[in-house]
C-alpha cells in the first residue's frame, strides 16, 4: 500500500470579534440602536454621552496612541492579561439617564389583558372549586384570537396532571359553554365556523336574513368559504340580491374576537425612519435620523485615571496593575464603540445615497412604475462593500419620503425584458398587476390566465405561473376568492 503526500493551501477569512460587533450594529434599526447604546454605557463606565467641551490635549492623545509608554506598560503585555475571563471585579458605575429617556421608550398600554377581562366575568358565576379551576384553565388555554385550539380530551389529561382535577370531556364542554357566553361574542370557539355561529345566535334575531345566515354557516360553510355562491342560492332558493344581504350581515362578524380585547395590552410599535428624504425645487435632500448619531465621548475621568497611573514613578503594585488593565480595557472599548457608531453612520449614508442615485426618477416623482431594476450587487459595487453588508442595511432600515415611509429593500427588484427588449423592474409589473386587480369586476374577477394576457398585451412577456407568483407575493388571493356579489 503506497502512501501519498500532498500539499494544499486553503484561504479562509475570519471576522474578528470587533468586525462581528460592527456588523450587528449595522443591522440595528434606530430604536434598537438606542437600546444597544444604553446597554454599552451601562456595561462600560468609560463611555459617556454629550459633546466634549474641548479636544483632548496631546498628552491624553498619547494614552490612546501609545506614543509614550509608562513603566507599568513596559513591565507586561496588556493583551496577555485582559481576556474575557480575567476582568477584575471592580464595581464602577455612572448615571447615564438623560431627561428624555422616557420619551424614547416603546409605549405599553396599562389596560387589562384578554385573560384578565375574561376572568373578571367568571367571578359573576358561583362555580364549585373544581369547576372554577377548569374554567380558569380553559381561559388560560385560549389563544390571542380567542379560540380554544387544544383538544378537549387533551385538556382532561392536563387538568389531571397539573391541577389534580379528575373530570370528563363532557363536563369540560359544559364549562366551556359558560365561557362562550362571555364578551366579546364568539370567544371560546374551537373553530371559525363555531365562532361565527356563536356571534349570530347571540343576536337573537329571528329575521329571514339572520335565519339564512345561520343556515349558511351551519350547513354550507365550505361553499361559503370557497365563494361557491351559486350552490348556496340554489340550496336556499334565494336570489343573488338576497344572498348579498345575508353575506353583508356575516361579514360584520369578528373572526378573531380575542383581538378586540387583547389589543389594549399589546406593545404599540411605531416605525421610526432611519432617513428623511425631501424634495425641494427638484432637488433631493437626505438626512440621517439624529438618533442614529448620538453624542458619545470617552469619559474624561477615566482618561485622567490612566494618565495618573502613567505619571507615577513608583513600581505599580499587583492591585494597581489590575486597575490599569481594567481602565485600559474600558477606554479601548469605549473608543472602538464610538468609532463603530461613526462607521455605521457613514455606511448608512453612503448606501442610501447610492440607492437614491439608482432610483432618482422614482424619488422625484413617487411613481412606482419609474423604479429601475436594482439588486444588492449593484449597490455593493457602487459603494465598495460586501453584498452581505448592504443586505443588513436595506433589510432593517426605513426612509421617510413625501410619498410615505418605506423599508429600503422595497426599492430592490429583479429585471425582465419587454417585447421591445427594454429592461423593466418587476416592481413595475407588480404595480400594473395590482392596479388591474383593483379595477376588475368583482363579480367576474380576472383569472391568472387573463392577467397574463393583459400583461402580454402591454408588452410584458410573462407566463401565467409567473403572474401567480407575483400575485402571491402581493398577498392577493386567487380569482375565485376575490369574487363578490
Amino acid at each position: 500500500m503506497a502512501l501519498k503526500q500532498s500539499l494544499s493551501f486553503k484561504l479562509q477569512q475570519k471576522l474578528s470579534p470587533q468586525q462581528i460587533q460592527l456588523m450587528k450594529l449595522l443591522q440595528l434599526p434606530t430604536v434598537a440602536l438606542e437600546q444597544r447604546i444604553k446597554e454599552e454605557m451601562e456595561n462600560n463606565p468609560a463611555l459617556d454621552e454629550g459633546k466634549d467641551e474641548e479636544e483632548l490635549d496631546e498628552e491624553q492623545e498619547d494614552d490612546f496612541g501609545r506614543e509614550e509608554i509608562s513603566d507599568a506598560e513596559k513591565e507586561f503585555d496588556f493583551d496577555d492579561y485582559i481576556g474575557d475571563d480575567d476582568t477584575p471585579s471592580y464595581k464602577l458605575s455612572v448615571n447615564n439617564h438623560s431627561v428624555d429617556d422616557e420619551e424614547k421608550q416603546v409605549p405599553l398600554s396599562g389596560g387589562a389583558t384578554f385573560q384578565e377581562l375574561l376572568e373578571a366575568q367568571l367571578t359573576l358565576f358561583n362555580l364549585e372549586e373544581d369547576d372554577h379551576t377548569i374554567a380558569l384553565h380553559l381561559i388560560g388555554s385560549l389563544d390571542e384570537s380567542g379560540y380554544l385550539r387544544r383538544d378537549i380530551d387533551a385538556i382532561v389529561d392536563d387538568l389531571a396532571f397539573t391541577q389534580n382535577v379528575i373530570t370528563e370531556a363532557d363536563h369540560i364542554s359544559k364549562i366551556l359553554q359558560i365561557i362562550q357566553h362571555f364578551d366579546p361574542p364568539g370567544v371560546g370557539a374551537k373553530s371559525l365556523q363555531e365562532c361565527l355561529l356563536l356571534q349570530l345566535k347571540r343576536k337573537k334575531d329571528s329575521s329571514l336574513i339572520m335565519r339564512n345566515a345561520i343556515e349558511i354557516i351551519e350547513n354550507y360553510f365550505d361553499a361559503f368559504t370557497k365563494k361557491h355562491y351559486s350552490k348556496i342560492t340554489e340550496a336556499l332558493s334565494i336570489s343573488e340580491e338576497n344572498l348579498k344581504e345575508v353575506l353583508d350581515e356575516i361579514l360584520k362578524l369578528n373572526p378573531k374576537p380575542g383581538n378586540s380585547l387583547s389589543d389594549s395590552a399589546k406593545v404599540v410599535q411605531h416605525v421610526v425612519p432611519d432617513f428623511n428624504l425631501t424634495i425641494e425645487n427638484g432637488e433631493i435632500g437626505l438626512t440621517l435620523n439624529g438618533r442614529n448619531a448620538p453624542d458619545l465621548k470617552v469619559s474624561r475621568q477615566y482618561s485622567e485615571m490612566m494618565h495618573g497611573y502613567k505619571a507615577q514613578k513608583e513600581k505599580p503594585s499587583k492591585s494597581q496593575k489590575d486597575a490599569l488593565m481594567f481602565i485600559k480595557q474600558k477606554l479601548d472599548s469605549a473608543k472602538w464603540f464610538i468609532d463603530a457608531i461613526k462607521q455605521r453612520q457613514n455606511t448608512l449614508i453612503t448606501t442610501m445615497e447610492a440607492i437614491i442615485e439608482h432610483q432618482k426618477e422614482y424619488f422625484l416623482e413617487g411613481d412606482e412604475t419609474l423604479l429601475n431594476p436594482m439588486i444588492l450587487k449593484d449597490i455593493a459595487e457602487e459603494v465598495h462593500l460586501d453584498i452581505s453588508t448592504i443586505s443588513r442595511v436595506v433589510n432593517s432600515k426605513y426612509v421617510q419620503t413625501p410619498y410615505g415611509t418605506f423599508l429600503l429593500k422595497t426599492f430592490f427588484s429583479e429585471s425582465l425584458s419587454t417585447d421591445s427588449g427594454e429592461e423593466v423592474s418587476t416592481r413595475e409589473v407588480k404595480k400594473i398587476l395590482k392596479d388591474a386587480i383593483e379595477d376588475e369586476d368583482k363579480r367576474k374577477p380576472l383569472t391568472d390566465e387573463k392577467l397574463s394576457k393583459l400583461l402580454n398585451d402591454k408588452g410584458y412577456n410573462i407566463a401565467r405561473r409567473t403572474v401567480a407568483k407575483y400575485r402571491e407575493q402581493l398577498n392577493i388571493p386567487v380569482a375565485r376568492l376575490r369574487k363578490e356579489l
